[in-house]
């Protein structure tokens, strides 16, 4: 006897369109609303663009035709929202091009999270999230192009931001620091006194690699009261004195040091050090 293939049509429309959802932005645009008229009747409806995420793997290798198809995908899927697109995720393929396309069709974002692009400009993106005033949680993280006047564009324009991650962490997978290495050597508070001024209501912040100083630490202590979670890893011009990291103890839930701001925890930092390295560094 036969196994008995379930009628998957026969599934409710709201289960449908739930089990759909789940799927990446790629998938849904190349392959899911070409299976049947239903399902692609399903993607019709403006609110099934409400999330884009387009977080697979994509090669820095990439030609110039295969970028653009994938931006292409991606302002569809944008102008697919008629403005109700609230959440976006993409890594690396962000442009300028593509940022526009969102500032115009997307008033209504509050999450956007461009990780690792390198192809935006520090003017691209000003101009873009100046139209992006109901923000909420931004992720620019390993963004290069991204410098300070950003930030204060950010901060003058997104009153509602209270979660912001830039770190410019070089590698996430290997923990290292070399005392010979000059990246850290001039320190630099202008982006976290931009922070501090601009950005009060705050309760997220990731700033991990900045070349703020203690000034800069104390600065965003102060200007940001509502900060709940901090991470100043790799952070190295900092040197916290007693006072100064009681203070961060006391007034941040969730505080991520540095290795030298850290001594409590430092054997066991290093067994992780050691096993990663022991890793990369075989033969």
């Amino acid at each position: 006897m036969a196994a008995k293939v379930p009628n998957w049509l026969a599934l409710p429309k709201d289960i449908t369109a739930n089990i759909l959802s789940r799927l990446s932005t790629i998938e849904i645009v190349t392959s899911v609303c070409k299976v049947c008229p239903y399902w692609w009747n399903i993607f019709k409806d403006p609110l099934m663009w409400r999330t884009i995420h387009m977080t697979e793997y994509i090669s820095i290798f990439c030609d110039d035709y295969q970028k653009y198809e994938y931006e292409q995908m991606f302002c569809y899927a944008v102008k697919r929202s008629c403005g109700h697109l609230e959440d976006v995720d993409i890594w690396q393929i962000a442009t300028d091009d593509l940022l526009q396309c969102i500032a115009e069709n997307a008033s209504n974002l509050r999450s956007m999270r461009i990780v690792g692009s390198d192809s935006i400009s520090n003017k691209g993106f000003s101009e873009a999230v100046r139209k992006l005033s109901r923000l909420e949680e931004l992720d620019i993280s390993g963004c290069e192009p991204i410098q300070k006047d950003s930030l204060e564009v950010i901060g003058m324009s997104c009153p509602l931001l209270k979660s912001l991650k830039f770190g410019k962490t070089r590698c996430p997978y290997i923990w290292r620091y070399d005392d010979d290495d000059d990246d850290y050597d001039d320190d630099d508070d202008d982006e976290a006194l931009i922070i501090s001024e601009t950005m009060s209501r705050l309760s997220c912040l990731d700033i991990s690699g900045n070349k703020l100083t203690n000034f800069g630490l104390v600065a965003i202590l102060d200007g940001c009261p509502r900060l709940e979670h901090l991470d100043i890893q790799q952070c190295y011009n900092i040197s916290l004195n007693e006072n100064l990291r009681k203070r961060c103890i006391e007034q941040i839930k969730d505080l991520r040091l540095s290795i030298r701001n850290n001594y409590e925890d430092f054997d066991g930092y290093f067994n992780r050090v050691t096993y990663r390295d022991s890793i990369y560094d075989r033969d």
